[in-house]
């Protein structure tokens, strides 16, 4: 028997279902915003549909209502987060729906912001529409899962990306390591990008892999590329000084290497130069940026400091069925510190599926972590 408490009919579902389908259609491109979907249904036909594209731009909402029209009056609209009740770069969609003479609004989940929580469904309640909040809620907590936690915690959602081998290497004692996983496993990561505002590495992941970090889909959004260097001590034919695919990130100490800096802007390359160039100051500056999503590409050793000064959050580690040994092959996450077993970060939430002949975990890191 399913114990979980089902909240709208299967058709309220499959509505929902096309909001979060909808939303994702501008995954990467919406922060500091969330991805929002819309669905109008009258006499249970479609009448309009919506989804946010970026920040600045019209709701969800309003674009659903725009292709209602007078249809509108008297419908229903499904919309994944709780329509906003505020003025911001938009005026509130609550409004919109009021005026529009919508007789119902499915939500999906309500809004993560403490501030403005339940402000939204307050208004249409006080209007006299009916509100039916829950419907495939997690489903939609997932979509918006780095603007949740950019809301509460005012920070980007750090996402620790790699690739290992059954004996838990990313590399072999050469440091050769194209590829690990199988071709599927790297489409599935180059979808990830699309969902993320930027793609962090080291130097050493630099010099050593030449990646380019991108979405690798023609059309798609590409992440800010970001390496994070205390000398630049950097080769100059990396793939990632070509701007012109996607725009790249370097962060530095304070006067570290100035011609390489000049180097870096010709080639149309951002350089910041940081006080202290640590994954909790780059992850404070992405939120300054308005980011969400931040994924980790980098190696062990500043994987290991991201976890520490709890840069990352989330773990998606890949497994191959391979074996190649090494007893100095470079493993996924560097010193943590622990001795003991019982020391270990034990994962939550953990899903395994797998991928090609790849498996994929996936988790989140305990919020107590302290390494």
């Amino acid at each position: 028997m399913n114990s979980k408490l089902q909240i709208g009919t299967d058709f309220d579902e499959r509505m929902m279902q096309r909001c979060v389908q909808l939303a994702r259609t501008a995954l990467g491109r919406t922060s500091p915003n969330p991805l929002v979907g819309a669905v109008i249904v009258k006499d249970g036909e479609i009448v309009g549909e919506g989804f946010h594209p970026r920040a600045g731009e019209p709701h969800a909402e309003v674009f659903a209502l725009r292709a209602a029209g007078d249809n509108a009056r008297g419908a229903t609209i499904y919309v994944s987060l709780e329509p906003c009740n505020h003025y911001g770069r938009t005026p509130p969609c609550s409004e919109a729906l009021v005026a529009a003479g919508l007789a119902k609004v499915v939500v999906g989940m309500v809004d993560p912001n403490p501030l403005v929580a339940g402000g939204g469904i307050a208004r249409l309640r006080a209007a006299g529409i009916e509100v039916l909040v829950g419907v495939e809620e997690e489903a939609c907590k997932q979509l918006n899962e780095g603007f949740i936690h950019r809301i509460l915690e005012k920070r980007p959602l750090g996402i620790l990306k790699y690739a290992m081998t059954l004996d838990g290497k990313i590399a072999t004692t050469s440091g050769h390591s194209a590829w690990v996983t199988n071709e599927v496993a790297r489409t599935e990561v180059h979808q990830l990008r699309v969902s993320c505002d930027a793609v962090i590495i080291g130097g050493s992941t630099l010099r050593q892999d030449n990646p380019h970090l991108t979405s690798h889909t023609v059309g798609a959004h590409n992440p800010l590329r970001v390496v994070m260097s205390r000398q630049l001590n950097l080769p100059e034919n990396a793939n990632l000084w070509q701007t012109y695919v996607a725009p790249t990130l370097v962060l530095t100490e304070v006067g570290a290497n100035p011609r390489f800096q000049k180097f870096l802007r010709q080639q149309g390359v951002e350089v910041l130069e940081l006080t202290q160039l640590t994954p909790d100051t780059v992850m404070g500056y992405l939120y300054d940026r308005g980011f969400c999503s931040v994924l980790w590409e980098c190696g062990g050793v500043l994987a290991a400091k991201a976890i520490q000064e709890r840069a990352v959050q989330k773990i998606l580690a890949f497994i191959a069925p391979k074996i190649i040994g090494g007893i100095n092959a470079p493993t996924p996450v560097g010193d943590l510190g622990l001795t003991t077993m019982t020391e270990a970060l034990s994962l939550e939430r953990v899903r395994w599926r797998v991928v090609g002949s790849d498996c994929l975990v996936e988790g989140y890191l305990p919020n107590n972590v302290i390494c």
